[in-house]
């Protein structure tokens, strides 16, 4: 038996080891439309009950020590490494990733997996002064439970990264992958613990819609959500868990920009410029969405960058060697097609790409735009790189702050000049001479403005801060007196 063989998963929940869902949906693969599998699907009570669960399985998980929590969490890391070639074809066939960008997400999860086995021993608090003859602490606590949503585009890491730290500062966790990557998002995760050793009722598996979302912020039991996801999605459930006084860490959508300053080499430029709007057909919240360039630079620029466009091969990544798998979805690629069909009949210009390729659509460069068009001002995920040019730094400040996002920035040329831009610019990361998508499990990783809270999941800090509460703890030698 393999770690995913489908005799143990297919139409099942996890929770207390697997069992029977009420209802199931097909695993489709986005390439070909072939059925992989049937994944469990959780309704609205699933949640409820899992939510109970989880809360009497967390007091105990919390008082195991922190030799075995780690313990648990080094050998999830180990099982990623031991499984991995299994865990790149599923993320190959169900997410339709290009075999690079597998075994990149494999190799993101075993690293977050060790670098969270530190949690456990990590400091959790700090000795304060007082007034008065005691002592006075600050000590970190687990939240409880905590609800984690994830999105289909990096399905397996943008799940693990708030699993994997929740469970190793002694939280219980309810996940809910998207429905579209319910395997490589949600059973890989749920086998990977339950191989490592993870006590039964700590992490729960619960697939479904909108409305296992909602049970899930809903349920009293969970005092944590974190949502990756559309900002439109992101909005909704910040409403809620304010509502209902939960902390929501919300990391959503991202209009990033990549800066071209003068005097850079434009062909390494361009070549970052790719990577950053091309990988994963640009189905990720960090791509390259706006390409801005130094009117010195502009033809040669676009001129590289199209070359490189109109060189790389869709198809399908399981079947072919290409640089470019499916998109998700039907539905998501009639939407990119729409943006890019709408930009042009706006007046920008095609320069490369525009045309759908079976169930993928080839690299795209637009010039040519305003910033009115959709193109520009809205987050396309999808394979398109519009450019524009800008004559000072001052403008091209104000070129990459004019966006209702704040999540990615990269700029590429003179460090001098690129520091200056960077003090200059609204956003939660900042790349010099690099492209905009970049994670590391010992970073912190969030956005501002409509790309999140604020919030920060990744290193020691930023992971005890999301996912336990202080508590204040004094302690005297003998009851103090009182006037009463």
């Amino acid at each position: 038996m393999t770690l995913l063989d489908n005799d143990v998963w297919s139409e099942k929940l996890f929770g207390d080891g697997w069992r029977d869902a009420t209802r199931a949906q097909p695993v489709a693969e986005p390439a070909t439309g072939d059925r992989l599998g049937t994944v469990g699907l959780a309704t609205a009570e699933d949640v409820r009950r899992a939510a109970a669960r989880a809360a009497e399985a967390q007091r105990s998980w919390a008082a195991t020590s922190p030799r075995q929590r780690a313990a648990v969490l080094r050998r999830a890391g180990e099982l990623f490494t031991e499984h991995a070639a299994e865990i790149e074809d599923w993320l190959v066939r169900e997410a339709g990733s290009v075999r690079a960008k597998a075994g990149f997400e494999v190799q993101l999860a075993l690293g977050e997996c060790f670098e969270c086995a530190g949690l456990p021993t990590h400091p959790q608090g700090e000795v304060l002064t007082s007034e008065d003859a005691r002592w006075s602490l600050a000590r970190r606590r687990p939240a409880g439970v905590v609800g984690v949503i994830a999105p289909f585009n990096f399905p397996l890491i943008l799940g693990l990264r708030s699993v994997a730290p929740a469970l190793a500062l002694g939280n219980a966790v309810l996940l809910k992958p998207d429905p579209r990557t319910a395997v490589s998002g949600g059973v890989v995760i749920a086998r990977i613990f339950e191989e490592a050793g993870l006590p039964s009722g700590v992490l729960h598996l619960l697939p479904g819609d909108g409305s296992v979302g909602q049970a899930l912020v809903e349920a009293p039991e969970v005092r944590v959500i974190s949502f990756t996801g559309s900002t439109a999605v992101g909005r909704v459930i910040g409403e809620q868990a304010g509502r209902l006084l939960k902390r929501a860490h919300l990391e959503l959508g991202g209009n990033n920009a990549l800066v071209v300053l003068p005097g850079t080499d434009v062909h390494r430029a361009a070549s970052a410029g790719a990577f950053g709007s091309y990988l994963h057909q640009g189905q990720i919240c960090m791509t390259t969405g706006r390409h801005i360039v130094h009117e010195s630079l502009m033809d040669a620029y676009t001129a590289a960058l199209t070359a490189k466009a109109v060189a790389l091969p869709v198809g399908d990544p399981a079947r072919e060697d290409v640089a470019l798998g499916p998109l998700i979805d039907r539905r998501q690629l009639a939407r990119v097609h729409g943006i890019v069909s709408d930009s042009v009949a706006a007046g920008a210009t095609l320069a490369a790409g525009g045309e759908i390729v079976g169930a993928g659509y080839r690299a795209t460069v637009l010039t040519g735009l305003t910033t009115g068009m959709r193109a520009w001002r809205e987050e396309i995920f999808g394979p398109v790189a519009p450019v524009m040019g800008f004559a000072t730094l001052e403008e091209a400040a104000r070129i990459v702050n004019d966006c209702e996002y704040g999540l990615s920035v990269g700029i590429l040329g003179d460090v001098g000049t690129a520091m200056r831009l960077a003090d200059r610019i609204d956003s939660g990361k900042v790349h010099i001479n690099e492209q905009t998508v970049s994670d590391e499990p010992n970073a912190p990783f969030g956005g501002v403005k409509a790309s999140g809270t604020g919030s920060r999941l990744g290193g020691a800090a930023a992971n005890i801060e999301a996912f336990t509460e202080t508590q204040w703890l004094t302690v005297r030698p003998d009851i103090a007196d009182y006037p009463f």
